[in-house]
């Protein structure tokens, strides 16, 4: 049993910064130092990849595409022409309001028929930053990351914020580092630090990796809980042993 932040900073070789995961069906800002996670600094955003993908498939539903062909689309065609067509802007607002930065794309459902997104590509993933457009009162991902930073102890501060990491599957929308390091610069202007965020082409499955490179250190070896004392002391054993 291990806190998936943990593991994405493992992943990356690090056992101390900050993790954005981005997953299907949540989204989590952990704090990290030196392998311990901050409970006051680990913040849950309820916006992620099944969110998305419904809210990607209401977008189209309004578009000049057939609606019958929207209406027979399935759960795992609208998450492939999520995966495959959707990307973050850089300028959200402004991309929305000038026609000329909408670059459309297209999309050959399995029955055949072509999907045709224009601004939908890009507003699709906005949510991550406006979870607003979800009627979610919560702040946008980049806040919460600067909350948790505010909340880790003054000494170990600057080296969290320079290993700032992203996992999870719907962290892998183009664009989606390049915003966010634009958004936490913006927020860390006055401060003078310059922030850089890490992201791996495997950031994926970072959990899960991290995971595997976590239970190959001897250390680990120690830490197992057998199944005779699982039988014998409940599943309450597990919090005395990790």
């Amino acid at each position: 049993i291990a806190n998936t932040g943990f593991l994405s900073l493992c992943a990356y070789g690090r056992v101390t910064g900050l993790a954005l995961e981005v997953g299907a069906g949540v989204s989590h800002v952990t704090s990290v130092c030196l392998g311990q996670t901050w409970r006051e600094a680990t913040y849950r955003l309820g916006v992620a990849g099944s969110f998305l993908s419904s809210y990607l498939h209401s977008l189209l539903m309004e578009s000049p595409n057939d609606p019958s062909v929207l209406k027979a689309l399935k759960k795992k065609t609208v998450i492939q022409l999520k995966q495959q067509c959707c990307y973050v802007s850089m300028d959200y607002e402004g991309d929305l309001h000038d026609q000329g930065y909408h670059h459309p794309a297209r999309f050959q459902a399995p029955d055949g028929h072509w999907i045709t997104l224009d601004k939908e590509r890009f507003c699709c993933p906005e949510p991550l930053f406006q979870p607003k457009l979800l009627h979610q009162s919560s702040p946008g991902l980049h806040h919460l990351a600067l909350q948790s930073l505010q909340k880790v102890p003054d000494h170990a501060r600057r080296d969290t914020v320079g290993n700032i990491v992203l996992s999870g599957g719907s962290s892998m929308f183009p664009g989606f580092p390049e915003r966010i390091c634009l958004e936490l610069n913006a927020l860390f202007h006055s401060t003078g630090c310059q922030i850089q965020v890490l992201a791996s082409p495997e950031r994926g499955t970072a959990a899960w990796a991290g995971g595997s490179m976590a239970a190959s250190l001897t250390s680990f070896q120690h830490a197992w809980m057998s199944k005779g004392k699982y039988q014998e002391h409940g599943a309450g054993y597990v919090h005395q042993i990790f």
